[in-house]
């Protein structure tokens, strides 16, 4: 996956931390279901994510309200309700606005 291509700061960052339980039971569909669906949603910049012992998931957005209006979203909705039931031991969610960035890229 490559490093999301986000605006100039300011924006935000929906960092998702979580710890799975055993076993698949469907989640890895869910989850490309979910970057699909919120790629298309107003206000996403980009994601970036990294599944082992901890996931880490970082979705990079325009404003709070864009972040807020994907909460609601009802796909996203079942995708929570399932993660509680199925997929998570535990998570953590941290919302940030991104002040600064700064890259570097070998060519």
């Amino acid at each position: 996956m490559p490093i999301a291509d986000t605006k100039a700061p300011p924006y935000y960052a929906v960092i998702f931390t979580s710890v799975r339980t055993e076993g698949d039971d469907g989640y890895g569909a869910m989850a490309d279901a979910m970057e699909a669906s919120a790629s298309k949603q107003p206000g996403f910049l980009g994601v970036e994510s990294a599944r082992e012992a901890i996931g880490i998931t970082v979705s990079y957005w325009e404003s709070l309200e864009a972040i807020a209006a994907w909460k609601r979203d009802a796909a996203h909705l079942m995708a929570q309700k399932l993660g509680r039931e199925r997929w998570y031991e535990a998570y953590k969610t941290r919302i940030c606005r991104v002040e600064r960035d700064y890259d570097f890229s070998r060519d």
